[in-house]
């Protein structure tokens, strides 16, 4: 019997279900990036299209944008701790992908299991 699917599922692919969408998380889950970097990590995605879905995925709290005062001005974007608590979820579809479907294989889901090692600042000398 099929039932209808619940407010929250129904949300979720609203929001994660559109194009480019779940692929720009999962590139913001290797740490802070700025436009031209995540326009790099996904491959075919528009200028408008980057800055539309970036826009989105602000205004709903799940990534962050920092403007760094120039010259040169620049913008990056990171994850917010909402954004950052859809690692398991695409850790378990990514796993799932591999298992069930054609073409999914390849790319390791460890890439989401945990951010790269930062560098503690630097210590000023005494």
């Amino acid at each position: 019997m099929c039932t209808e699917p619940d407010a929250a599922v129904t949300r979720v692919f609203e929001l994660l279900g559109k194009r480019w969408t779940g692929l720009l998380i999962a590139a913001l889950m290797g740490g802070p990036g700025h436009f031209t970097e995540l326009k790099r990590a996904v491959p075919g995605i528009s200028e408008r299209m980057l800055s539309d879905r970036l826009s989105e995925l602000v205004a709903e709290g799940l990534v962050s944008r920092h403007v760094q005062e120039g010259p040169p001005l620049r913008v990056s974007y990171r994850l917010t701790r909402a954004g950052e608590e859809l690692r398991p979820a695409l850790t378990a579809l990514s796993s799932w992908a591999e298992a069930n479907l054609d073409g999914a294989a390849g790319r390791c889901p460890e890439e989401f299991h945990a951010p790269p090692a930062r560098k503690p600042p630097a210590e000023p000398d005494a």
